[in-house]
């Protein structure tokens, strides 16, 4: 895990979206978090989850992600180009995330799959916890990840499994309910 030292992260939000308002935080590193559906309070908690920050509100610092995010929901965006800061991950936890989002717009994969395409087959669950502590989802498609038997299992973003099926109706991916 990489120590976080005197970082500073700058958030904002949006008007809301099809999934409510939608948060962002950056580091000059990249993309530390995002949230939708949440009070600014409580996207204030997960962001300092990672680590100890200094949280400065600054839209303009944000706006790329900002947008992109937006775009995805419109529909409008299948992949996002933004920079993540991986800071106070674990190298598993960023194994698991960087095969998370390359997992295609639009297709799917299993918990045991993402296990085994990070070397650790048979480490399904511990996919699903790192997946449901995601701190970057849809930039990070964790919905996209499936049980073995093709359905929805398990959702940590606001709205749950409901939320899940929609960003996958979104996407075209097929799925079992």
């Amino acid at each position: 895990m990489t120590k976080n030292k005197n970082i500073t992260v700058w958030i904002g939000e949006t008007a809301p979206t099809p999934l409510g308002v939608l948060w962002v935080a950056m580091s000059e590193n990249g993309l530390w978090a995002c949230s939708y559906d949440i009070s600014r309070q409580q996207f204030i908690a997960e962001v300092l989850h990672r680590g100890p920050v200094t949280i400065i509100e600054d839209h303009q610092k944000v706006a790329a992600g900002l947008a992109q995010l937006n775009e995805f929901l419109e529909g409008k965006r299948q992949s996002f180009d933004l920079p993540i800061d991986w800071a106070g991950m674990t190298d598993f936890q960023v194994a698991v995330r960087q095969a998370t989002m390359a997992i295609p717009f639009g297709e799917t994969s299993t918990y045991g799959d993402v296990a085994a395409s990070v070397d650790r087959p048979g480490a399904a669950r511990a996919v699903g916890r790192v997946q449901a502590t995601n701190p970057l989802p849809l930039v990070v498609p964790c919905h996209r990840v499936l049980g073995a038997d093709g359905g929805l299992h398990g959702y940590g973003g606001s709205g749950g499994l409901k939320t899940k099926a929609w960003l996958l109706n979104l996407e075209g991916a097929q799925f079992t309910r």
